[in-house]
């Protein structure tokens, strides 16, 4: 197997997507499981499908493509499991919620819009000098955006989903 290297050589991030039950205690043993093995899980959001007894369970975790195929098998192994996905393998669509609370500096008004604008940002309140927005783009982009308001705003509160994804085409987990 290849590894997954990003522009530096280094081993790069994957996204998994899991189906699993329901249930209680099933996000818990997921996490379980990484945690005793010590897998770092650098995100993790999880919701019901179209069908309410199976929930979908996006996380992200680096690794090499020995080490994410370890924990592949080892996510089979839960009972609670129904199918794993490696979605970083496969050409997909990756995106992240991001909402940022801003105190904007005056005399950067018309230079805070442009950057919302550029980045598709959307105020979505303006309350006591402070302002919420939210955009949803890909992690870097995301990432490109707070380093673009840092010099014209101060910085109050960030909130972010993580990535979710969904691979492009056919390819699917299977219900």
């Amino acid at each position: 197997m290849s590894v997954l290297l990003n522009e530096q050589g280094t081993q790069m991030k994957h996204t998994i997507a899991i189906l699993l039950q329901n249930e209680s205690g099933a996000l818990s043993r997921v996490a379980s499981m990484f945690s005793t093995r010590g897998y770092n899980i650098d995100s993790l959001s999880v919701a019901p499908t179209q069908d309410p007894m199976i929930s979908r369970l996006t996380l992200v975790t680096e690794g090499s493509d020995e080490v994410i195929g370890q924990i592949t098998k080892q996510l089979y192994k839960l009972i609670d499991v129904i199918d794993v996905l490696d979605i970083s393998k496969h050409d997909h669509i990756e995106r992240e919620l991001m909402m940022i609370k801003i105190n904007a500096h005056p005399d950067k008004e018309e230079a805070i819009k442009t950057v919302f604008y550029d980045f598709s940002a959307k105020i979505i309140n303006d309350q006591d000098d402070l302002l919420i927005v939210e955009v949803m783009a890909n992690t870097s982009k995301n990432d490109e955006l707070l380093k673009a308001l840092e010099d014209i705003s101060t910085l109050v509160a960030i909130a972010r989903t993580g990535p979710l994804a969904l691979a492009k085409g056919a390819l699917k987990i299977s219900l």
